[in-house]
C-alpha cells in the first residue's frame, strides 16, 4: 500500500485545487451524522427537525447563534392557501404573475401545494400565530389577490417561527447544534460529496463532518451590500462553498431590493413591512405626492420589483434620497396592534408612525437564485442538497412574491428528508481523504477588501445596472482573483473571500442578462425580452 513521505496511508486521498484554507482530513477529527445540516433558520431547523423526528442523527453548524438568522428578522409572515376564499391555484397565479415569467411551474405547485401542510405542523408543534375570534388572522401583501398572510406578534413572525424551531431542536436528542461554527468547504470527489471542513471560530480548530446527507441552508447575501435587511451572518456561504466544488449555480442577477427600509442618518436600514402597504398605507414622494397610482393598477400593493423601480424614478424625478410611506389615514389602534415592533423602533428616532410619515429608500433584501436543486432540493453533486434561500429550485422566478421565502424553506427542506429517505449513500460511501497544501500564508487587507466590495455592489450591482458599471465591478472581482492563492487563516477572512465569490457570479449573470425583468433592471435595456425567458446556469 502506498504512503507518502510521512508514512501515512494514500489510498483514495484526493489534493483539490480551489480551498480557503491549507489542510488534510488524515491529520483531523472526523465526525459521522446522518444529517450534516449548514445554518439555523427556518430551513435548516426545519429539516433537522423533521430528521430528527425520525430518529435521524443530526447536527446543525451555525457560524454564530442559533438565532442569527433571516428568519429571525423576518416581520411580515408566511403565506398560505388556509382561507376560505383562497385556493392554492389563486396562489399559484400569484406567485406566477410576481416572478416575471421565469418561475419553474412544477416548483411553485408543490410549494402552494404542500404549503399549507407545512404551515400546520409548525402550528403543531407550537407556532403561535396572531388569532382573531379564535381563526388565524390572515393579512394581504403586495402582489397578492388574497388575505393569506399568516403572523404573529403583529410584526415578528420570523421570530416566533425561529423560537418553536430553536426550542424543538434543543429537546431532541437526536440534534447537536455546534454555535460559532463556520463551514469552510465541501469535500467532493467524482461529483459526490464526502463531507465538509468546518471551522470552530472559538479554537481556530478544524474538523470533517461526513453525513448521509450534506445540506446547506445558509441563508441570503445582504451583507455584499452597503445597504441591505439582513444580518451580519449573510454574506452567501452556501453559494460560494457549492460553487468552489462544483456545483451548478443559477438565476445569480436577481437580488431582490425591498422597497421601504427605515432611511434616516444615524438608524439602522431597518425593514418596514410588507404588510404595512398591505394594511393601507401610502406611498408619498417629497412633496406629499401619492405615486404609485401613476405606476400600477395595484399600486402600493404592485409586485416588489414594480414598486422600487417606481420609487427610483420618483427618487430621480425629485432629486430626493428618500420617500416616505404614509399610515396617518389608518387607524391607530389597527397599527399599532399589527406593527408593534415598527412602532418602537421608529420611535427610537422620533417618529409617531400613527401620524409622521416614515422615510424610506430600497435596499437589498433577499437572493432569488442560489445553488441550482431539483424538486427534492438535490444539487448537481450527489449527496449534497441545499434548501431554502440559499437554493434555486426556480420557485420565486425573477422576483419573490412577498412572504414565499419562509414557505419556501419548509416545504423544500421537507422534502430533501422525503428525499434522503430513499437513498443508502452516506456511511456506505467509500472513505475519502483531501488535502490542500498550496495556499500561501501571505497577509491580505480582508477589512478593506470587504468594505471596497460593498461598496462597488452598491454602486454598479443594485437595483439599477449599466454595461459600464457591471464591467467596472467584474474588473474589480478580477483584481482580486490574486486571493484565491492566499489562505485566508480567520472566520471573516473567509466571508471575505465567499462574498468575492458571490459577487462576481452575481455581477458576471447581470451583463450577460441584456434585459430588464424582475429583480434585474438595465438601464441600458429597460425592457424584457422573449429571448431571455430562460435562466444563466453558471458552474466552475
Amino acid at each position: 500500500m502506498a504512503k507518502d513521505e510521512k508514512g501515512r496511508d494514500e489510498r483514495n486521498f484526493f489534493v483539490k485545487p480551489d480551498y480557503l484554507i491549507n489542510f488534510d482530513t488524515r491529520q483531523l477529527p472526523q465526525e459521522y451524522w446522518d444529517y450534516v445540516i449548514v445554518g439555523s433558520g427556518i430551513a435548516g431547523l426545519y429539516t433537522a427537525h423533521i430528521a430528527g423526528s425520525m430518529g435521524k442523527k443530526v447536527v446543525v453548524i451555525t457560524k454564530q447563534a442559533v438565532d442569527h438568522s433571516n428568519t429571525d428578522k423576518a416581520q411580515g409572515g408566511i403565506a398560505a392557501a388556509l382561507g376560505t376564499s383562497d385556493s392554492p391555484q389563486l396562489h399559484f397565479k400569484d406567485t406566477l404573475v410576481a416572478g416575471a415569467g421565469l418561475c419553474d411551474e412544477s416548483a411553485v405547485k408543490i410549494l402552494v401545494n404542500e404549503g399549507p401542510d407545512r404551515v400546520r405542523d409548525l402550528i403543531e408543534i407550537g407556532a403561535r400565530f396572531d388569532r382573531k375570534g379564535g381563526e388565524l388572522a390572515l393579512t394581504k401583501e403586495g402582489a397578492h389577490s388574497r388575505r393569506r398572510i399568516l403572523h404573529a406578534s403583529g410584526d415578528a413572525t420570523g421570530a416566533e417561527i425561529q423560537r418553536v424551531l430553536t426550542h424543538r431542536m434543543r429537546e431532541d436528542k437526536n440534534i447537536l447544534v455546534l454555535e460559532n461554527h463556520l463551514a469552510v468547504d465541501l469535500l467532493v470527489h467524482e461529483g459526490v460529496c464526502h463531507g465538509i471542513l468546518v471551522y470552530d471560530r472559538n479554537t481556530g480548530k478544524l474538523t470533517v463532518f461526513r453525513g448521509a446527507s450534506v445540506i446547506l441552508s445558509t441563508g441570503g447575501l445582504g451583507m455584499l451590500y452597503e445597504h441591505n435587511t439582513n444580518p451580519e451572518v449573510a454574506t452567501g456561504d452556501g453559494i460560494a462553498i457549492a460553487y468552489r466544488a462544483g456545483a451548478e449555480v443559477m438565476d445569480m442577477e436577481f437580488i431582490q431590493f425591498h422597497p421601504t427600509v427605515l432611511s434616516l442618518p444615524g438608524a439602522p436600514r431597518f425593514l418596514i413591512s410588507e404588510a404595512v402597504r398591505g394594511e393601507g398605507a401610502y406611498l408619498r414622494n417629497r412633496y406629499g405626492e401619492r405615486f404609485m397610482t401613476r405606476h400600477h393598477d395595484l399600486a402600493e400593493l404592485a409586485p416588489r420589483s414594480v414598486v422600487v423601480r417606481a420609487i427610483l424614478a420618483e427618487l430621480a424625478s425629485t432629486a430626493s434620497e428618500k420617500v416616505f410611506l404614509d399610515l396617518s389615514h389608518m387607524s391607530p389602534d389597527l397599527v399599532g396592534e399589527r406593527f408593534p415592533t415598527i412602532g418602537k423602533t421608529c420611535a427610537k428616532y422620533g417618529l409617531d408612525i400613527t401620524r409622521d410619515p416614515i422615510p424610506v429608500a430600497p435596499a437589498a433584501h433577499y437572493m432569488m437564485g442560489g445553488v441550482k436543486t431539483n424538486l427534492s432540493g438535490e444539487t448537481s453533486i450527489r449527496g449534497l442538497y441545499a434548501c431554502g434561500e440559499t437554493s434555486c429550485p426556480g420557485v420565486h422566478g425573477a422576483n419573490r412574491l412577498a412572504s414565499n421565502s419562509l414557505l419556501d424553506g419548509l416545504v423544500f427542506g421537507y422534502r430533501i428528508v422525503e428525499c434522503v429517505k430513499k437513498y443508502k449513500l452516506g456511511h456506505q460511501k467509500k472513505k475519502e481523504e483531501f488535502a490542500c497544501d498550496r495556499l500561501k500564508p501571505d497577509a491580505a487587507p480582508y477589512k478593506k477588501i470587504r468594505a471596497e466590495l460593498r461598496t462597488v455592489m452598491n454602486q454598479y450591482v443594485g437595483p439599477v445596472r449599466t454595461d459600464q458599471g457591471l464591467k467596472k465591478a467584474l474588473d474589480f472581482f478580477g483584481r482580486h482573483e490574486w486571493l484565491k492563492h492566499v489562505e485566508a487563516p480567520g472566520s471573516e477572512d473567509m466571508e471575505v473571500r465567499n462574498m468575492l465569490d458571490v459577487g462576481g457570479l452575481i455581477a458576471e449573470s447581470a451583463l450577460m442578462r441584456t434585459e430588464s425583468r424582475g429583480g434585474h433592471y438595465r438601464l441600458d435595456y429597460p425592457e424584457s425580452q422573449d429571448r431571455w425567458q430562460k435562466h444563466i446556469i453558471l458552474k466552475k
